[in-house]
């Protein structure tokens, strides 16, 4: 599913004009973004959380020059579902095998 697909189901839902809805939806992930970067998490009880997660230092190796490189400590913005979210996938989702 796609923003324009979310945008669409909502506007077909709600009665709502599309290009209002879609200003909604680009209001709402940018405040998340802008959040998440000046360092706070975001909840939303029932859905989840956009936590912010800190990956420790660590060593890679580049293969193609056969050398070691320092991977410096970053922050990464994670998704952690809320346990109702994650019930309802378990149950509601066939289990799809390739």
């Amino acid at each position: 599913m796609t923003k324009a697909d979310i945008v669409a189901k909502i506007s077909e839902k709600l009665g709502l004009e599309k290009g209002d809805v879609q200003a909604t939806v680009e209001s709402f992930m940018e405040e998340v973004k802008s959040s998440l970067e000046t360092g706070d998490n975001v909840y939303l009880r029932g859905f989840g959380s956009f936590i912010i997660k800190t990956r420790a230092e660590k060593t890679g190796r580049n293969i193609s020059k056969n050398t070691t490189i320092k991977i410096p400590a970053h922050n990464i913005p994670a998704f952690k579902p809320a346990k109702i979210f994650v019930d309802g996938v378990k149950t509601n989702t066939e289990v799809k095998t390739n």
